[in-house]
């Protein structure tokens, strides 16, 4: 019963919803009155079409290019080609965890401090050589996922 009950609602919102997606006509009278309906009004000194405004419901139609590169995914897919997003969102991964470990790697290790003759510490090479590395890795994954994005 509850199916049944839903399936209507759904059928007299997607009605209603077509309904109100209707073009409106703005006509413009030799008076200067402005009458507004379905039609375009009989003797208006000028018509003006009006779109209907986009939906609101969150459901929208899709354009004949989304439709045609969907088909050419689906098929892909059924050929077994490996999809052509996924290496995208691996570098994107890539470059998030890039990110994370060079943020995590600024402080430096045991045995990256030196001590000098006037008290206080020097950061070591070993430690310019590890940043130097993170950087070079984090720049990497940019490049990938730039050349991937085609940008």
């Amino acid at each position: 019963m509850k199916p049944l009950i839903a399936a209507a609602v759904l059928l007299l919102a997607a009605t209603a919803s077509g309904a109100l997606a209707q073009t409106v006509y703005k006509s413009t009278m030799p008076n200067g009155k402005v009458v507004y309906g379905e039609k375009p009004a009989p003797g208006a000194k000028r018509v003006d079409e009006i779109a209907p405004p986009p939906s609101k419901s969150g459901m929208t139609t899709i354009t004949p290019q989304e439709k045609a590169r969907a088909e050419q995914q689906a098929k892909a897919r059924a050929a077994g080609a490996p999809d052509p997003q996924l290496p995208l969102e691996d570098a994107r991964d890539q470059l998030q965890q890039a990110e994370a470990t060079r943020e995590a790697a600024k402080e430096p290790l045991p045995g990256e401090r030196i001590g000098i003759a006037r008290g206080g510490s020097r950061l070591t090479e070993t430690y310019h050589e590890r940043q130097k590395s993170l950087d070079l890795a984090l720049e990497a994954a940019r490049r990938r996922v730039n050349d991937l994005s085609g940008r």
